[in-house]
């Protein structure tokens, strides 16, 4: 398809390769900064909430707002009207959801807040602009991280899940079908419990996650980036004042199912390794040695039982007590059993195989 996009009365024509990245642009009817029109077009996207202004190419390096969306042949910019602390709360609030769920983990995670998303023309120069309200990276050390000034689509990595607050916004048509052009994996559009008389019609609390599945986006309702993450889960832990206990407890088993999967724990955590041999060491000297053990046996049991009910595997707690190879293997190795399991019979017959391949 023949794309041509106008600016004044000059048309600009864009390889095809940059054009499949760009969502495409319908309307020629230009935009009115108050009494000066320039010649740009009114794109496809839309952005409710946001006010438009000229911003130029030579420009824009030197702007140090917060842009919901920047587009260069436009030449305009368009900024989110309101900034409230319930805009921006749940952005700051993951960062240390995250946090925590990487010390289960045992390996880092890294968050990136509102960093410009860049796309470059042919040319090399600035094309388009997106800030999200908070990017997440699951593995940062094995992957190619943002510049110091931006992350390039097509020279970086895409964050793994990037967060959209809809306060005041509503990013389902404009951002959200850039990020789907742009091919990012997954999009959490959240919605504040907390409502005010500007927000979009049609929008209610909640979170909203959006997973690519066959080169669109499809709604899960839990994370594929955080398995077992629920998108109720994570709304609700976005909206405590403090995270509450069953909170914490969310926390913990994604960050134990991440970390099953890598072989990784939370006594690779530098902080909770040196928790852990604290509470260990005053354990000992309190005599509290058995209820520890107790205590990592109800632990691993819980784990067990809820990899394999995401799995909609049911097994009762004295099917386990009485499996001899589900003790005698390491948390690791049951949990990693329990992934691959396709029902509970198949659970027993692997934990068997794992135990007699260890015993070898």
């Amino acid at each position: 398809m023949d794309k041509t996009i106008l600016t004044g009365d000059t048309p600009s024509r864009f390889l095809a390769e940059e054009s499949a990245l760009l969502v495409p642009l319908r309307d020629k009817r230009p935009l009115d900064f108050g009494a000066a029109t320039y010649g740009a077009t009114q794109p496809e996207l839309e952005f409710p909430g946001c006010e438009p202004m000229r911003l130029t190419l030579d420009e824009i390096d030197a702007f140090e707002g917060r842009l919901e969306f920047w587009d260069a042949v436009a030449e305009t910019a368009w900024v989110v009207r309101d900034v409230s602390p319930v805009h921006e709360s749940p952005a700051h609030g993951l960062v240390a959801l995250v946090e925590r769920i990487a010390a289960a983990r045992g390996s880092p995670i890294k968050c990136y807040g509102a960093m410009d998303l860049m796309q470059h023309d042919t040319h090399g120069a600035p094309r388009r602009i997106m800030q999200a309200d908070q990017s997440v990276y699951l593995w940062p050390k094995r992957v190619v991280l943002p510049g110091p000034r931006a992350m390039i689509v097509g020279e970086h990595e895409l964050p793994n899940v990037v967060l959209e607050v809809d306060h005041t916004t509503d990013v389902r048509q404009g951002k959200l079908l850039q990020y789907e052009a742009w091919e990012f994996p997954e999009v959490w559009v959240e919605v504040p419990d907390w409502s005010v008389p500007s927000r979009p019609r049609g929008l209610v609390p909640g979170l909203t996650i959006h997973v690519r599945q066959g080169g669109a986006y499809e709604t899960s309702v839990d994370s594929r980036a955080f398995p077992g993450w629920t998108a109720a889960e994570i709304h609700a832990a976005m909206n405590e004042t403090t995270p509450s206990a069953h909170t914490y407890g969310v926390l913990e088993r994604v960050g134990t199912l991440l970390g099953a999967r890598e072989g990784t724990g939370p006594d690779d955590d530098p902080s909770l390794r040196s928790q852990r041999q604290q509470g260990f060491e005053a354990g000992r000297a309190e005599g509290r040695a058995e209820g520890r053990a107790e205590g990592r046996a109800e632990g691993r049991m819980a784990i067990v039982r809820e990899v394999l009910r995401l799995r909609g595997i049911e097994v009762s707690k004295r099917d386990l007590d009485e499996l001899p190879a589900f003790w005698e293997l390491s948390e690791a190795a049951v949990v990693s059993v329990a992934l691959d399991s396709e029902s509970a019979a198949d659970f027993v017959r692997r934990c068997g195989q794992q135990f007699l391949r260890e015993r070898e």
